[in-house]
């Protein structure tokens, strides 16, 4: 076969494959077009729609958090309202289900249930916001502290404290050296405590960090 006859059967082949499936590609195309409406109705109305109806479903069990003789009734609901684990579980996707995983990891932590917390802090997901973000890593942190597991306590306290925001910082690096120690890591403990000195002096916990500073040293001599 003369390479004019080779290029004129690729040719001919080439044009009956599109020939005889240009319905199915014609089908292909149009499946793309309808699924991307899909996407675009989903992520636009079917999200939005949520969003909205899960932050009027939760305004009545943000008003029972932080008292605790109410924590029942924000996690399971009251009346008509449901409570933060249907929201958290049935509007998945959506801003308020996600507050909804961080309140339910606050509320068990105080109810003493820290396998709950640990479950219910792992749903939440990272929004970029200076206080919930850390707050949310924190919470992980006394979670596995009180279930006496250290070096993840320790692992979310740092990652806690590297968000380096004003208000929580000092407080996670408190936190992360007290359970260094808790590990007899007292040069891992006192660095964190110096840090405290260094960058946050205004704080609360530097006030008294140099004799946390001073016991640490002291033990790793």
């Amino acid at each position: 076969m003369s390479a004019t006859e080779k290029e004129t059967t690729v040719k001919v082949r080439k044009g009956s494959f599109f020939e005889e499936n240009s319905k199915s590609i014609l089908f292909i195309a149009g499946a793309i077009v309808v699924l991307a409406g899909i996407y675009i109705w989903y992520q636009n109305v079917y999200l939005k729609d949520r969003a909205q109806e899960a932050a009027a479903q939760m305004f009545r069990a943000e008003q029972y958090l932080g008292i605790d003789s109410l924590a029942d009734k924000a996690i399971k609901g009251e009346g008509g309202y449901p409570g933060l684990e249907k929201i958290a579980e049935e509007y998945n996707n959506t801003k308020s289900a996600n507050l909804a995983n961080l309140y339910l990891g606050g509320i068990y932590l105080r109810k003493g249930e820290y396998k709950k917390a640990v479950d219910a802090l792992n749903k939440y997901s990272s929004t970029g916001s200076p206080v919930a973000d850390p707050l949310a890593l924190g919470l992980l942190g006394d979670a596995y502290s009180e279930l006496k597991d250290y070096k993840q306590a320790a692992s979310y306290y740092q990652k806690a404290a590297d968000k380096n925001a004003k208000f929580t910082s000092p407080m996670f690096l408190k936190k992360l050296g007290l359970v260094q120690e808790a590990q007899k890591d007292y040069k891992a403990a006192a660095e964190a405590y110096t840090k405290i000195k260094t960058q946050y002096p205004e704080s609360q916990e530097a006030q008294m960090i140099d004799a946390y500073i001073a016991r640490a040293e002291a033990k790793t001599k």
